[in-house]
């Protein structure tokens, strides 16, 4: 597996690349293309030019969740009549975050994409590659909602919330968007789904942005895993990132990152 990123919150020095406050993932595996998320705004598909990545020609669209910073960008992809899409089936609903509209800007229909493949449950992607679906959510420390679902009129617990992982011979890489259903939750879902016991390594976001309890019991929790590597990227604080380095190997992310495993 090969993936590039093409949005996060961080660019490198003397690499001329954009970046924003979001997370756009380029990945290529099995023979099939993939975009994951498509960040805020067109800064994915500058940023695609400029590294000579032709979006064009992606099989998959996958969607970590419907919050505007990972599906903003679908505003400005004009052609995606012969890709699939594949995310939970609530992606696209109107959601409010203190008053603000914090959902996808595009819908469904407006999309016109060849189909889309409703992942409430675990999907195969390639033979390595696999979108989690629904995640359980089994912890008492992560399961928290963000702002209001608009037609419910509830908390929002962001149901919709997944990731991928590929299925390695060092273990479980799992590549996430925000990780609203939880670090923790994500990595039990992926062991039992993919009955692997293993997680080699993570990047994406893992919504740990305080210091509080969630990030205490978050850090407890990866100690246990033995992880040997960890991408934290787009909604990950300094201060949780000093302590993840207790953990693991912590490796900087930012736009024009490329990892091969």
């Amino acid at each position: 597996m090969k993936l590039k990123v093409l949005v996060d919150n961080n660019t490198y020095i003397d690499q001329y690349y954009l970046g924003e406050p979001a997370i756009s993932f380029y990945i290529e595996e099995g023979g099939k293309k993939i975009l994951f998320d498509t960040g805020y705004s067109d800064v994915y598909i500058r940023n695609a030019k400029m590294m000579n990545i032709d979006l064009n020609g992606i099989d998959y669209l996958v969607l970590s969740h419907g919050h505007n910073d990972h599906t903003g960008g679908l505003r400005y992809f004009k052609d995606l009549s012969k890709t699939s899409l594949i995310a939970h089936n609530e992606v696209f609903e109107e959601r409010v975050y203190e008053g603000l509209e914090v959902g996808s800007p595009v819908t469904l229909n407006e999309l016109k994409v060849k189909e889309f493949v409703q992942g409430n449950e675990l999907i195969k992607i390639t033979d390595k590659l696999y979108f989690l679906g629904e995640i359980k959510r089994r912890t008492d420390f992560e399961n928290r909602p963000v702002g209001i679902l608009k037609r419910f009129n509830k908390p929002d617990y962001l149901k919709d919330d997944s990731a991928l992982v590929y299925k390695s011979d060092k273990g479980l890489f799992i590549i996430t968007g925000c990780s609203h259903s939880g670090i923790c939750n994500i990595i039990l879902d992926a062991k039992e789904k993919l009955k692997e016991d293993k997680v080699y390594g993570i990047i994406g976001g893992l919504h740990l942005l305080e210091n509080n309890e969630q990030l205490a019991r978050t850090i407890e929790f990866l100690q246990n895993e033995n992880i040997e590597v960890l991408y934290p990227s787009h909604c990950v604080s300094l201060e949780a990132k000093h302590l993840l380095f207790e953990v693991s190997k912590v490796k900087e992310v930012g736009v024009g990152l490329e990892i091969e495993i």
